[in-house]
């Protein structure tokens, strides 16, 4: 995924940073349960890194990773990447009052390209905006192996209003 950087990249306070590691990884309890972990927050991307764990085990014999597992992984990180994007639209408020603005966020479409079976020790993934408008957000994500091979790919919208 090849992000074009903004002429001047935002840089949010880490009041923000933290409150968006919070409500990711410890509020959104599901996101703890998979083992998300922010990696990188970005106006312009997110990533995080999912650990493989036996509760995660799609296919016992091989040891994949869960398509849902997957699927879940990349519609959190497409609704990080757009909290990321509504915190970096609004830089003229306190960062308490950005955090306030996600509790309308909600997925309205999910698709998923499964390109090869997810094998690893772990996984990375990343997320960006395509576009930010005042009622729907579409995104786009990636979800890599270990060894940077592109495993599968997720496109979403999501209301923001």
């Amino acid at each position: 995924m090849t992000s074009t950087p903004a002429a001047t990249e935002i840089v949010f306070e880490e009041e923000f940073m933290a409150g968006l590691r919070t409500i990711f990884e410890e509020m959104i309890v599901f996101n703890k349960v998979l083992g998300l972990q922010i990696t990188s927050i970005a106006a312009s991307q997110v990533r995080a890194r999912l650990n493989m764990k036996p509760e995660l085990i799609g296919h016992y014999a091989h040891k994949r990773i869960h398509g849902g597992a997957i699927s879940a992984s990349l519609d959190a990180m497409g609704g990080l990447a757009v909290m990321a994007a509504i915190g970096a639209r609004h830089m003229d408020e306190s960062p308490t009052q950005r955090l306030h603005r996600f509790a309308k966020l909600g997925t309205i479409d999910l698709r998923v390209d499964y390109l090869r079976p997810g094998i690893g020790e772990f996984f990375e993934i990343r997320a960006e905006v395509m576009r930010l408008g005042s009622r729907v957000a579409s995104t786009r994500m990636e979800f890599y192996g270990a060894d940077g091979t592109l495993l599968s790919t997720g496109s979403a919208a999501y209301i923001v209003s």
